[in-house]
């Protein structure tokens, strides 16, 4: 039997290298997938992802001055929400300090977004810490569902104090520790406004 011309087993090796450009990195990602015990180490958030999202309850909440709050208060803006334990002490006043920083470096979009001290009813009186840039809300939850809707918060495993970033529909996305992530929660707002249609 006659060995091919050279011209068609070039064509041929040409043609299984390019089937092998193709079909090599699948293999290998489908082999990666289903058959290793690698996993990325994490997104390219820096808070910690709350999966899935919780919806929060619509529950009555006050204002400082005692009056009601919209049902929907923590709807229709993206929301930095501040678990208030007591009186706002220097830990509370740094965290919403730094929060009003992460909000004003959003330049334009700055107006999407509102800090929000969410409290059991023992915090504050006017006026607020740290509100001088005026939109900072700080919301009272009080009685049986404001616990439900404080309990709805997933805390930190050590117990400290943290941030959430609530979306525009009322959803709770995000985890943050209260001081210190400040340029990691900053870029991840960044993309979410960027992404997002709403809010």
């Amino acid at each position: 039997m006659k060995n091919p011309p050279p011209d068609r087993r070039s064509g041929r090796r040409n043609l299984l290298l390019l089937a092998a450009l193709f079909f090599v990195p699948v293999v290998a990602a489908a082999w990666l997938y289903f058959s290793s015990s690698w996993r990325p180490l994490r997104g390219m958030q820096h808070g910690e992802l709350i999966e899935p999202p919780r919806p929060l309850p619509q529950v009555a909440l006050s204002l400082p001055d005692g009056r009601a709050a919209p049902p929907d208060v923590l709807r229709g803006r993206w929301h930095l929400v501040y678990l208030g334990e007591g009186p706002c002490g220097d830990h509370c006043r740094a965290a919403l300090a730094e929060l009003g920083q992460v909000r004003l470096a959003l330049d334009k979009d700055a107006a999407r977004v509102r800090r929000v001290l969410l409290h059991a009813g023992d915090c504050c009186e006017p006026p607020l810490p740290a509100a001088g840039q005026g939109d900072l809300l700080a919301l009272a939850a009080a009685g049986p569902q404001g616990r439900a809707l404080l309990a709805s918060f997933p805390r930190a495993p050590d117990g400290a104090a943290a941030v959430y970033i609530v979306d525009p529909l009322g959803n709770l996305m995000m985890r943050y520790p209260a001081t210190g992530a400040g340029a990691g929660l900053l870029k991840d707002l960044q993309r979410l406004l960027r992404l997002s249609a709403i809010g």
